[in-house]
């Protein structure tokens, strides 16, 4: 990820809660083939244990991500190759999960002050964006009883972490609303990923860069454009100080 200094977030909670928030991230993986490395990439739900504890060297704790995917997807058997049994089904190249957070189009006539004045502007676009990086361990054997336990423990808490978290119904649906005979057979069709975070990029490229009349003028903009908009407009408030 290219990071410029004004726009880089190195506070790891601040980060871990975007991750959090967004859930759906893109593992993205560049995995040795018969033909050499392919770029992969799948979109998937992931949950995040961001209380994971740190080694005796005292290095930051990032956090343990965990999701599932389709056996029958082109990456996964590309991970299952890569895996090695004898080290616990990890796969030995670092992978990355890619969240994004809110985004908007800023238009240039958002710069009121500039804009009027010499015209040198144009159209950008900002947004929030974490990528965590590390190596996944798969979790796809039926002879081991450790797949079972994982997809067990991963479907419900990302069920429970959907349900509270992205639907504002009253009741939460659970796994054990379904019949078991379907849940188990639809289990039968996936794998577990688990990537314990070796390193996090925070980008939150949001207007740091320009004027404060300007970032007045994206503010009072992006909060004409809606619900969207306006999400955006908080972020560019907090981050460059401008309006109450």
């Amino acid at each position: 990820m290219y990071l410029r200094p004004i726009h880089t977030e190195h506070d790891i909670p601040t980060m871990q809660a975007l991750i959090e928030q967004v859930q759906l991230g893109v593992l993205v993986t560049a995995l040795p083939g018969p033909t050499g490395p392919t770029i992969q990439s799948t979109h998937l739900p992931w949950v995040l244990d961001d209380n994971d504890t740190t080694d005796a060297d005292e290095e930051p704790a990032y956090g343990v991500l965990r999701a599932h995917m389709a056996l029958a997807n082109p990456q996964a058997k590309a991970l299952i190759a890569c895996a090695k049994e004898e080290n616990g089904w990890l796969v030995e190249h670092e992978v990355m999960v890619l969240f994004t957070g809110n985004d908007h189009y800023i238009t240039p006539q958002f710069y009121t002050e500039t804009k009027p004045q010499t015209g040198k502007v144009v159209p950008t676009w900002n947004y929030e964006s974490v990528a965590a990086y590390g190596k996944a361990r798969i979790y796809h054997s039926r002879q081991q009883p450790a797949t079972a336990d994982f997809l067990d423990m991963q479907l419900d808490r990302l069920t429970e972490q959907a349900e509270t978290k992205q639907t504002r119904l009253s009741t939460c649906w659970k796994v054990s609303d379904a019949p078991t005979s379907y849940v188990q057979r639809l289990k039968g069709a996936i794998m577990g990923v688990e990537i314990r975070i070796e390193r996090l990029e925070g980008k939150w490229k949001m207007s740091q860069e320009i004027g404060e009349g300007d970032r007045a003028g994206v503010v009072d903009g992006l909060m004409k454009e809606g619900e969207k908009g306006e999400a955006v407009a908080r972020v560019v408030q907090a981050r460059g100080l401008v309006g109450p």
